[in-house]
C-alpha cells in the first residue's frame, strides 16, 4: 500500500480519495476549504493538510483534482505548492480536465525536480466517483502510468496510458466533444416527442434498443423528461472543457462545428440561469424556445 496525498475534495475528489482510504492506502487529504477535508477525515479516517506542500511532504504519489488550469498550477508550483515538496521518483497524479498546454508545462516542472508528471483526467460523473466505476485516460511516461494505474485502480472500471504527456488530456476532450452531440440529440428527440404528443419513455423505450441507444440516453432521458437537472456534472464546467476543446482545435485544425454550435447552445442555458444545471439541461433551452 503507499502513502499518498489527495488534493481537492470536490463532488469527485471527494469520493476518490474515500475509495483509495478504502482500499488501505495511507491518505493524506488538502482542500481549499478545509471544513470539506475536516468531514472527509470524520469520515474515512486517514490525515488532513493545510497546504498541497504539507500533503504532499513524504507521498509516493500526489493526486489532484481541482478546477481548472489556474487551480492546478495554484496546488502544484503557487505558494506552498505540493511539487517542490515532493520527493524525486514520486508522482504526481492529476485528475483534472485542463489544456494539454499546461499539463505539459507542469510535466516539465516537475521533471525538473526528479518527479513523474501522469495526466489522467476521469469521465463517468459523481455517480461514477461514488461507486468507483470511472473511465481514466493517461498520458505520461509507461512506467509511470504502470505505478499510477496500481493506485487508480480503487476507483476505475477501465484506466488505459493513451500516450505521452498531453495524450490523457486530448482524450478527454475527445470525450466532451462526443457528449456535446449527443446531448443535443437526445435533447432534440426528446423535444420532438413531447411536440408531437408522444409517450417520451415509451419512446426512449424502443429506440434505445437499437442504434441511437447511448449511456446518456439510458441515464438521463427520465431525469430530463421529470424535469431534473441536477444530476451530474455542471453546464459551467462543460463550458469551460468545451472551451478547452474549442481552442485546441484552432491549434491543430480540427473542425468541430457541432461541438461549437451546443457550446453556445450551453451559453443559453446559462442565460436562464442554469450555469449549475446539469449538462443534459440542453432540453430546457429547447422547452424555452416554444
Amino acid at each position: 500500500m503507499a502513502k499518498l496525498a489527495f488534493l481537492g475534495l470536490g463532488v469527485m475528489g471527494y469520493p476518490m480519495a474515500g475509495h483509495l482510504k478504502a482500499a488501505g492506502h495511507d491518505v493524506t487529504v488538502y482542500n481549499r476549504t478545509s471544513a470539506k477535508a475536516e468531514a472527509w477525515v470524520a469520515a474515512h479516517g486517514g490525515q488532513m493538510a493545510p497546504t498541497p506542500a504539507q500533503a504532499a511532504n513524504g507521498a509516493d504519489m500526489v493526486m489532484a483534482c481541482v478546477g481548472n488550469d489556474d487551480d492546478l498550477r495554484a496546488v502544484c508550483t503557487g505558494p506552498d505548492g505540493a511539487l517542490p515538496a515532493m520527493t524525486a521518483g514520486s508522482i504526481f497524479v492529476d485528475h483534472t480536465t485542463v489544456s494539454a498546454a499546461v499539463t505539459r508545462e507542469l510535466h516539465d516542472r516537475a521533471a525538473e525536480a526528479g518527479v513523474a508528471f501522469v495526466d489522467a483526467p476521469v469521465s463517468g460523473g459523481q455517480a461514477g466517483a461514488e461507486n468507483g466505476v470511472l473511465s481514466v485516460m493517461c498520458g505520461g511516461a509507461p512506467d509511470s502510468y504502470a505505478a499510477a494505474e496500481k493506485v487508480i485502480a480503487a476507483y476505475a472500471r477501465i484506466c488505459r496510458r493513451i500516450g505521452d504527456s498531453g495524450a490523457g488530456q486530448m482524450t478527454k476532450m475527445c470525450n466532451q466533444i462526443a457528449i456535446a452531440g449527443l446531448v443535443q440529440g437526445l435533447s432534440e428527440a426528446l423535444h420532438f416527442a413531447q411536440k408531437a404528443g408522444l409517450d417520451g419513455e415509451a419512446v426512449v423505450e424502443v429506440i434505445s434498443q437499437g442504434a441511437a441507444g447511448s449511456w446518456q440516453m439510458s441515464n438521463r432521458y427520465k431525469t430530463m423528461l421529470d424535469d431534473h437537472f441536477d444530476h451530474g456534472f455542471a453546464v459551467d464546467w462543460m463550458r469551460k472543457d468545451l472551451d478547452i476543446c474549442l481552442s485546441t482545435a484552432d491549434e491543430n485544425g480540427a473542425s468541430l462545428p457541432v461541438t461549437a454550435l451546443v457550446d453556445q447552445f450551453y451559453k443559453d442555458v446559462q442565460k436562464l440561469g442554469g450555469g449549475r444545471w446539469d449538462t443534459s439541461s440542453l432540453l430546457k433551452r429547447l422547452q424555452a424556445l416554444g
